[in-house]
């Protein structure tokens, strides 16, 4: 399962989460992928699960994180998180997220 973050170089506050962000899922067992929109390469690629999700992007969070599983084929979208949060609360959507995939 991975959890990738789609943020900006500008979002400040995706800039605060990613202090800990990556730490905390990979601590649950995610892999974590950073999609910036300024790194085409990596935004072309996960694109359409971003599009999958936010089919002309209205009601993205900055930043928007999606569950997915094979986020590089025939990926399926498990869960989303979106918009800042403190540590603590991102621990808990995100425990919350995978006690939803049991």
């Amino acid at each position: 399962m991975t959890l990738l973050k789609f943020s900006s170089e500008d979002c400040g506050t995706c800039h605060r989460m990613s202090h800990y962000d990556s730490k905390v899922a990979e601590e649950l067992g995610f892999e974590f992928v950073s999609v910036m929109l300024q790194d085409t390469t990596a935004y072309r690629k996960y694109r359409p699960v971003l599009l999958a999700q936010y089919p002309n992007k209205e009601g993205m969070g900055w930043p928007t994180y999606l569950l997915v599983s094979n986020p590089e084929a025939d990926f399926s979208i498990h869960g989303e998180l979106k918009g800042g949060m403190q540590k603590g609360e991102f621990r808990e959507k995100l425990t919350a997220l995978k006690d939803g995939l049991n």
